[in-house]
């Protein structure tokens, strides 16, 4: 089992940069496929980018491909989540997820994942 806690979200000018970390608070996070998801207060979460335990083989939704890079270390128990040029869309509760890498399921459901952070809210201004 993994504890995640996320943090860097924050206010941010739209065209600007964030980056947001992800942590293991308890355990480690190196047998686990990791995602960000993003929620609005209206809307259902949504896949964001995915990276698997090798770190070689990202997967990004379409809305973010091109402005938003995932990474990951495991020795230092983190994820982060690069995002740039970022607009008024970006503006979202941004969550970490994690599950076992050999478990079946499809890469940007949320139903994948067992293990979720408390979120971390980024808002682009004007």
């Amino acid at each position: 089992q993994v504890q995640l806690v996320e943090s860097g979200g924050g206010l941010v000018q739209a065209g600007g940069s964030v980056r947001l970390s992800c942590i293991a608070s308890e355990g480690t996070l190196e047998p686990y496929l990791l995602a960000w998801f993003r929620q609005g207060p209206e809307n259902e979460r949504t896949f964001v980018a995915a990276i698997n335990w090798a770190a070689d083989s990202p997967v990004y939704a379409d809305s973010v491909k091109g402005r938003f890079t995932i990474s990951r270390d495991n020795a230092k128990n983190t994820m982060s989540l690069e995002m740039n040029s970022l607009t008024h869309e970006d503006k979202d509760v941004y969550y970490c997820a994690a599950e076992l890498r050999w478990r079946v399921g499809v890469v940007s459901s949320e139903g994948r994942y067992r293990y979720w952070g408390q979120g971390t809210q980024v808002t682009v201004s004007s």
